[in-house]
């Protein structure tokens, strides 16, 4: 394969979230549902002749080894039968600490990416549970489902679900997973229920409440957009969004966003965008 491979880094929503208790390794017990947008963030890949892995732009203030982009490709090769280096461009649309996944994402795509151009021949199997060690979230971009998910998030079921419109809000504010996971104040025993279940009741998420106590503009954002549709947070936050049936009145209400604000309207995908280009491709 010669020449540039670009393929999308798409996000991701969490419907719900709910947390049924903390475990001994100090990781949570959770019950949640991952759908995809079709807004991405877009990465660039191309073989080169010198025997590294590089990834442009730089994060300032993070070494390049710690990028979750150049530890997805580093970790394909074992793998590897086709000897080269890797270039890896990002062009970056999701925002870091947003919780629609972007770095999980990014990861994802290069595992999918590096695969290919690497001629590792692994399954997405094989991908996912090299995605696991990177990440909760990876597994889930890997397989490419919308999914209910359990465990720590690598217990996948996929699921079929209506494919509605989403205005999602950006708060200028970067929410610290790590920080939310650890706070006493988070709630962690909503009771553990099927899907079946699930389905019928209203969605919520339980980091919810303490994030907006933490962080005034992800509670500004909610009571905003409630004046529209049903708001709810995504993961640990920032990132808000609201429910609709058409594109237009997602769109209506994006053009009432106040001053300032950063927002942008995206449909729902239970396939993710990655594989509908990948397999393009072949």
């Amino acid at each position: 394969m010669s020449g540039v491979l670009s393929l999308p880094a798409p996000a991701k929503l969490n419907l719900f979230l709910y947390i049924t208790g903390r475990r001994d390794d100090g990781y949570h017990n959770l019950q949640t549902l991952f759908i995809f947008l079709d807004y991405s963030d877009r990465l660039d890949f191309e073989l080169q002749d010198e025997d590294r892995i590089s990834v442009l732009p730089a994060i300032p203030g993070v070494p390049e080894t710690s990028n979750l982009i150049y530890r997805a490709a580093e970790s394909l090769l074992p793998y590897r039968r086709k000897k080269s280096g890797i270039r890896v461009n990002l062009i970056k649309n999701l925002p870091m600490g947003g919780g629609i996944g972007g770095g999980s994402s990014d990861a994802a795509t290069t595992l999918a990416a590096v695969n290919r151009l690497w001629e590792c021949d692994l399954s997405v199997e094989d991908l996912a549970g090299i995605g696991k060690k990177l990440g909760a979230d990876v597994p889930v971009f890997v397989r490419g489902r919308a999914a209910f998910a359990e465990g720590i998030g690598e217990k996948l079921v996929p699921v079929e679900l209506q494919e509605k419109w989403y205005l999602v809000v950006v708060p200028d504010v970067h929410v610290s997973t790590k920080e939310i996971f650890c706070h006493p104040d988070l709630a962690r025993d909503s009771p553990v229920r099927t899907w079946d279940e699930l389905k019928s009741v209203k969605w919520s998420n339980d980091c919810q409440s303490l994030v907006k106590k933490i962080y005034p503009p992800v509670d500004q954002a909610l009571v905003w957009l409630l004046k529209y549709a049903p708001s709810r947070m995504t993961g640990t936050g920032a990132c808000v969004f609201g429910e609709f049936d058409e594109r237009q009145a997602a769109d209506e209400a994006l053009q009432h966003l106040p001053d300032g604000w950063k927002a942008f309207v995206a449909r729902g995908l239970n396939q993710s965008p990655l594989y509908r280009e990948l397999n393009n491709l072949l």
